[in-house]
């Protein structure tokens, strides 16, 4: 389906133009083995085998924490759950959903079991778009695929639980069988993704990197510090700087946004706020410019790459981090958030946890 955004053409896969019907049609003699069962393994795995693909997985028994989670989900050792090396062996469309950082240490494996013809599927270009540092190389005789979710595992489960999908980009890098496109949609398709757009490996993990440190997570998280920073030293309560600063935006405004884009939301609020948000939006824009621009440049050069290489693939990685989030989490502005959560009207928690619940237990079939 041709579909027009922002004035540039693109031609976007949906259900309609690939029903799941066609997916399972194009992967009936298919073995889908998704290696690693950590963010966006089980989120994949789950849906792919609600919607009645074959599906295995490859996870490390060492790594006891995703490996009794995989048990839970009802993955059965020995017969659907396998070692890494033993579960490529097995499979034929290859998901390789292990973090970058670990893709890198357990490459030597996967390459040593690939076999003539299977896909080598990727939820992110980092490995392909960056090999000269992963020293991800393919062999030529497999097809290279990849479906980006644009979520997080949550997402992409939570979305598929209630049928609304996820949108995902789409690229093949490589096609030796002829069939690396079809196997990519059909994949896309029984993941859950709503609609797939076209992209390709460099152009997803550029855009995806800068997202992340930018306005999705990194920018977002620094301008709420920063504005509940100035309210609190201009004395106003930790209540009403938080409320001002996230809760708003989180229950109400961003809702708007999603709704019907960013001019609706500023017609839909007072005159006061519309005008003041037109007037500061040129003032804030010029202000993070600069910084998007040597983010993108840092991202482009590979520097970004060789940042997340060495901290993500340091032995104690994970200890740093759990300090570097409790400082975050201790901190007086998210500390008043959980207070200004707990507030909230109790069908709404009950509706929340429920949801979270759905996600986090689905278990066997």
């Amino acid at each position: 389906m041709k579909i027009e955004f922002g004035g540039v053409v693109e031609d976007v896969i949906t259900r309609k133009e690939f029903p799941m019907t066609k997916a399972r049609k194009v992967l009936k003699n298919e073995v889908i083995a998704i290696i690693g069962y950590g963010v966006q393994g089980p989120a994949q795995s789950l849906n792919l085998r609600d919607n009645g693909f074959n599906v295995i997985i490859g996870q490390a028994s060492g790594f006891k924490r995703d490996w009794d989670r995989a048990v839970k989900d009802g993955w059965v050792p020995g017969k659907t759950l396998f070692e890494i090396d033993e579960a490529v062996r097995r499979g034929t469309i290859i998901q390789l959903l292990v973090s970058d950082a670990a893709q890198r240490a357990v490459w030597p494996n996967i390459k040593a079991n690939l076999k003539d013809g299977d896909a080598l599927y990727f939820s992110h270009g980092f490995s392909i778009a960056y090999k000269k540092q992963t020293g991800v190389v393919p062999p030529k005789n497999v097809d290279v695929i990849m479906v980006a979710p644009k979520g997080s595992g949550t997402s992409v489960c939570r979305n598929f639980l209630s049928g609304a999908g996820i949108n995902s980009s789409f690229a093949v890098e490589q096609d030796f069988t002829g069939r690396a496109q079809e196997r990519c949609l059909a994949v896309g398709i029984g993941i859950g993704s709503g609609y797939l757009f076209p992209t390709n490996f460099q152009h997803e993990v550029f855009s995806d990197l800068t997202g992340e440190r930018g306005v999705l997570m990194g920018a977002l998280a620094g301008m709420m510090e920063a504005q509940y920073d100035v309210l609190r030293q201009n004395g106003h309560s930790p209540s009403e700087a938080f409320n001002e600063t996230v809760e708003e935006l989180t229950q109400s405004l961003i809702r708007l946004v999603d709704e019907n884009g960013m001019d609706w939301m500023y017609s839909n609020c007072s005159a006061t706020a519309q005008r003041g948000a037109m007037d500061w939006k040129p003032k804030f824009k010029k202000a993070v410019l600069p910084v998007f621009k040597e983010l993108y440049t840092r991202v482009k050069t590979g520097k970004e790459c060789a940042r997340v290489l060495s901290a993500c693939g340091k032995a104690d990685y994970q200890v740093q981090l759990t300090k570097e989030l409790a400082v975050i989490g201790e901190s007086e502005m998210w500390q008043a958030g959980r207070a200004v959560r707990s507030l909230r009207p109790k069908e709404a928690a009950k509706a929340i946890a429920k949801g979270t619940k759905g996600v986090a237990g689905r278990g066997s079939n």
